[in-house]
């Protein structure tokens, strides 16, 4: 089933007065359960198969290795976070987002197959102004075996657009919204079953600055925290697949920040230096856990309360962020050092919930030094 399953009026939840109206509540709940099953059947199906072997059974590409066996895929490429938008007034903004599945790299030794806007998790920061007229295309490649659609927090209509963007593979469908409230929001995709399109990497960010725009600073970083469900257990070598068990009961194998262990990392770690101003665009897509969004050591200086540009928290050490929301927040790098970003539900460390600011600069021992 494509889409948000809405129920028809008085199926689930108006007030019954006689047993012929119970009667049809009852079978459109019913009905509901089914066609969520359904999907929930086919998605399993789809997503235990890596795009390997897809492929293979084309005659394109050796099959994917086994649940057993070690792979090293790459990482999907880092998404940067868009420029401002520098104008000062309204204009149409036209954004394409093609869905692509495709194997890559989870973690040392183990590689997952993964739903996405334009091959990145999380999709690209869409960054437009208020008032303007956002048209979006959105294309489900030839080859891709699931149906998607995009459901955006910043769009006022019904389900986000998702009703009117829904694509089998091979199609194109276009949405046109007005950009009405500034701020900081989720978009990801809405297909039935919701929680699995989203775990496999579809969500991302679209901000919406006000018509002053936002104050310069220095440098601006993207992150998106998500969950991802396994059936072998996590640090398993090989191919993982979905575990919809474990997914309905919120028991992730990973928790991760930009779509996998690592991702902000080593020689993918965020870099900036000292006297610089930093702004973070941080969304959580889930689909189920609350992030307790902190960088060790480091004072938020400006923080976004629930995504919202209309008044900024000051001083702020930690931002709670549920699922389906946003912040951004922003401050001044003051002393070098390695300053490391979590999900301060610390034991999600080990799922993968960190990542790393490395700051370059001459030492400050007035504001920080060993004694």
């Amino acid at each position: 089933m494509a889409g948000i399953a809405i129920p028809a009026a008085g199926a689930l939840g108006l007030a019954c007065n006689d047993d012929s109206t119970r009667e049809r509540r009852e079978a459109a709940r019913l009905s509901l359960f089914a066609e969520d099953q359904a999907a929930q059947a086919e998605a399993a199906r789809v997503a235990a198969q890596p795009v390997a072997e897809r492929s293979e059974s084309q005659g394109d590409a050796p099959a994917a290795a086994s649940a057993s066996q070690a792979v090293e895929p790459q990482y999907l490429p880092t998404p940067q976070a868009a420029p401002p938008v520098g104008r000062t007034t309204s204009q149409l903004v036209e954004i394409e987002l093609e869905v692509h599945e495709l194997d890559a790299k989870l973690a040392e030794g183990g590689g997952y197959t993964y739903w996405t806007f334009n091959g990145t998790v999380p999709g690209p920061m869409i960054r437009v102004r208020q008032g303007d007229d956002v048209q979006l295309t959105l294309h489900n490649r030839i080859g891709n075996l699931a149906g998607h659609n995009i459901d955006l927090h910043a769009v006022t209509g019904p389900g986000g657009g998702a009703v009117v963007t829904n694509v089998a593979p091979g199609e194109t469908k276009t949405l046109r919204f007005k950009a009405l409230h500034p701020g900081v929001f989720i978009y990801h995709c809405a297909t039935a079953p919701i929680p699995a399109h989203i775990s496999n990497g579809m969500y991302g960010l679209i901000v919406v600055e006000p018509p002053e725009g936002l104050p310069p600073v220095d440098r601006e970083f993207y992150i998106c925290q998500g969950e991802i469900y396994t059936s072998t257990p996590a640090g398993t070598p090989g191919m993982h697949s979905i575990d919809f068990d474990r997914l309905g009961d919120e028991r992730p194998s990973y928790v991760v920040f930009n779509g996998a262990m690592g991702a902000l990392t080593g020689d993918r770690s965020l870099r900036a230096n000292v006297g610089e101003t930093v702004r973070i665009f941080f969304g959580v897509g889930g689909p189920n856990l609350t992030s307790a969004f902190h960088v060790i050591g480091e004072i938020f200086d400006r923080a976004s309360i629930l995504g919202s540009f209309t008044d900024l928290a000051k001083d702020v050490q930690t931002v709670t962020v549920s699922p389906g929301a946003a912040t951004m927040v922003e401050f001044d790098l003051q002393v070098p050092g390695t300053y490391v970003i979590v999900d301060h539900a610390v034991s999600r460390l080990d799922k993968g919930a960190v990542g790393l600011l490395v700051v370059e600069g001459p030492e400050q021992p007035e504001i920080y030094t060993a004694v």
